[in-house]
């Protein structure tokens, strides 16, 4: 029960502190923007009389952009509205009023990452479904496996969230956001290096690829997101930036969820063991 009260006062006040109304705005205006976009390209693709099949994968395109940006803006949302709740809290004091009440140390994380869950998905869930709409209504296409995509994003934002966490017990606000923020752009290179090999058949680029998402596999569960919201034409695609040359494997996803749980259990670990 500690874990779940600690998971409702993190959502309570993250709506006292504005961030739950800052990210429903910022999604809002990236919504309008997307379908601004898909509306226009619409029209351009009108005009010009193309071929309906051809017209079909060009919106489907649009729409995997529109997923791209909603994955990146759930992750920097993850990392911004989380990054200051240990660091900060302990560097303030005010963990202190809420450690001396009758709550085990480990309720009191675990019931923060709850929360910080509980919102993650609610974002995800929203965006998902918007650009959904917005491809459905204006361009009239719809992706495949909208619901694996939308749950591999969220599993992103938790192990994103996670390792916030655990950096939380050891750094300050601003050097835990920079970790983070690094280690999530190590893996977002290292994809795209691994993307390259595959398609030069460059063994050494796959492999460099490969350590960077064992260091850090935000970018694979990304690109497994994507592979899974395709269809097969789009992904035979080489030369598309959303080709997934080297599509990660089932296997992959499974370290991912392991990782998360073990950083899981070492940020709890390294919390219990923090001089308040």
């Amino acid at each position: 029960m500690g874990a779940w009260i600690m998971a409702g006062v993190t959502f309570r006040e993250a709506g006292r502190k504005k961030i739950l109304w800052t990210a429903v705005l910022a999604g809002s205006a990236f919504l309008a923007l997307f379908g601004t976009g898909m509306h226009f390209q619409l029209k351009d693709i009108t005009r010009h009389s193309l071929p309906p099949f051809i017209r079909y994968q060009l919106e489907a395109a649009m729409l995997q952009v529109g997923f791209y940006a909603v994955d990146l803006l759930a992750v920097v949302m993850t990392i911004l509205t989380s990054v200051d709740t240990l660091s900060g809290e302990m560097a303030s004091g005010t963990i202190q009023a809420i450690a001396t009440k009758p709550i085990s140390r480990w309720q009191i994380l675990l019931g923060k990452w709850m929360g910080f869950a509980g919102m993650v998905a609610a974002y995800v869930a929203a965006m998902f479904g918007g650009v959904t709409a917005v491809g459905y209504f204006i361009g009239g296409v719809l992706p495949h496996h909208t619901l694996s995509g939308a749950l591999l994003v969220f599993l992103e934002c938790l192990l994103v969230l996670t390792v916030t966490f655990v950096c939380g017990t050891r750094f300050s606000t601003l050097t835990n956001g920079v970790i983070v923020l690094g280690l999530h752009g190590l893996a977002f290179i290292g994809g795209w290096i691994e993307q390259i090999g595959a398609m030069t058949d460059s063994p050494r680029l796959v492999t460099v690829g490969v350590v960077s998402s064992l260091i850090m596999p935000t970018e694979s569960i990304w690109r497994r997101a994507s592979f899974e919201m395709q269809s097969s034409f789009t992904r035979s695609l080489q030369f598309s930036p959303f080709s997934n040359a080297s599509a990660p494997s089932i296997a992959m996803l499974g370290y991912a969820v392991v990782y998360l749980l073990v950083a899981l259990i070492v940020a709890i670990y390294l919390f219990q063991q923090r001089d308040l």
